[in-house]
């Protein structure tokens, strides 16, 4: 069985996280998505609370390095502002390959700063013609005295504007083969250039970037793990970090079940509240239930993970899997009850919508994890997806 209950530690986090984000972003979430740039102000903000400790283990500067915790964090953070809650995400995406693969001296010189929110980090994975089939990637990796060079580029990658450094995924030529390896590729070098930060339908305030590698420099030292051993850094680093979106999804299911719920208590039509029509109760009624499954998926997960459970590569798919398309199905309902004011930017619902579709194609695309549960269910070895 799986205790989902919260330590104090965790439960006075979550509160406190919650009244921050009602108290000093919430009726700036316009302001931010308009702006469509990774609000600095947020980032100072969370830098002087200390949440940046989530992403990082506790003997390196962080808090606990649970990532219950982590998801308690980010969910909070969602609820009210799905893009914000990415400068956390972001975060722990790119620390946990160097907390999982780096070396004492990676592991020392990177994770304090990022626990600060010092430094920051991205995680460079996708290419143009390279998104879920990871192998299909054409950066390659070249071996010079002393370390290597990185030529190709890298798109979708969020938060890469501000990143100090970027875990950079890349082919290299091992006896006439190419293997995946991965590099900690610094920002300020030479050959680094961000060249286009996307225009997005929603989660303005989370910066898309694509990145060109041109002779870029890597030493010996930045290599991450082994020569080839990139597939398996990565599959460990997406099993963890799935579970972090998936519990973004759930703020964003949450948060647009906030509003649409106060909503229709308060709007009067034909002589009575919304709330009253049997109509509306069954819609709200459907979304609570997509909410609350959500919510047990995600943390179950993120307490499989935890304890290092055997299957937590399957309970990572079917968190992600779910709790993204609650965040869909939920965000769109609020819209439609809601009627014409859902569909202002008034109310806010409009971009939970907005932001809500991306969590269903980042990190794997959903239709990758349903095949990837089925597989497992058939007992197939291609069981994982990328």
């Amino acid at each position: 069985m799986i205790d989902f209950t919260l330590t104090e530690e965790q439960s006075a986090m979550r509160q406190m996280v919650r009244e921050l984000m009602m108290e000093q972003v919430r009726k700036r979430t316009a302001e931010i998505d308009e702006a469509g740039e990774i609000p600095g102000w947020v980032v100072e903000l969370f830098r002087d609370l200390d949440l940046f400790t989530v992403a990082v283990p506790e003997q390196y500067g962080g808090l606990d390095g649970s990532l219950v915790t982590l998801c308690v964090v980010v969910e909070q953070i969602a609820r009210v502002c799905p893009a914000c809650s990415m400068i956390i995400g972001v975060q722990s995406l790119g620390a946990t390959p160097i907390t999982l693969f780096g070396s004492a001296e990676q592991r020392s010189r990177w994770l304090p700063a990022f626990a600060t929110g010092e430094k920051m980090t991205a995680f460079g994975l996708t290419e143009p013609n390279a998104g879920s089939d990871v192998k299909a990637m054409s950066t390659r990796a070249r071996r010079v005295e002393g370390g290597w060079r990185l030529n190709g580029r890298k798109t979708f990658i969020s938060h890469a504007n501000i990143a100090d450094v970027l875990v950079c995924f890349a082919k290299v030529d091992v006896d006439g083969k190419d293997k995946i390896s991965a590099f900690l590729v610094e920002t300020d070098q030479p050959g680094f250039t961000v060249d286009k930060i996307e225009h997005k339908m929603g989660m303005r305030g989370s910066a898309t970037c694509s990145v060109v590698l041109e002779n870029a420099w890597v030493p010996d030292a930045d290599l991450l793990g082994k020569v080839g051993q990139g597939l398996d850094i990565l599959l460990k680093t997406l099993h963890r970090s799935r579970i972090c979106s998936a519990a973004q999804s759930l703020g964003v299911a949450q948060g647009s079940l906030d509003i649409s719920s106060r909503y229709v208590q308060e709007r009067v039509q034909f002589g009575r509240p919304l709330a009253k029509m049997q109509a509306v109760q069954m819609i709200v009624g459907r979304m609570v239930a997509q909410v609350e499954s959500a919510r047990c998926v995600v943390y179950a997960a993120a307490s499989k993970y935890e304890a290092k459970s055997r299957d937590i590569e399957r309970f990572s798919a079917l968190a992600k899997l779910v709790a993204a398309d609650a965040a869909m199905k939920v965000s769109t309902d609020a819209v439609q009850v809601m009627g014409g004011y859902g569909y202002t930017v008034e109310y806010g619902v409009e971009q939970f919508m907005r932001g809500a579709k991306v969590f269903q194609i980042f990190e794997g695309a959903n239709e990758l994890h349903q095949m990837a549960l089925a597989r497992n269910l058939f007992g197939s070895p291609r069981g994982s997806a990328t």
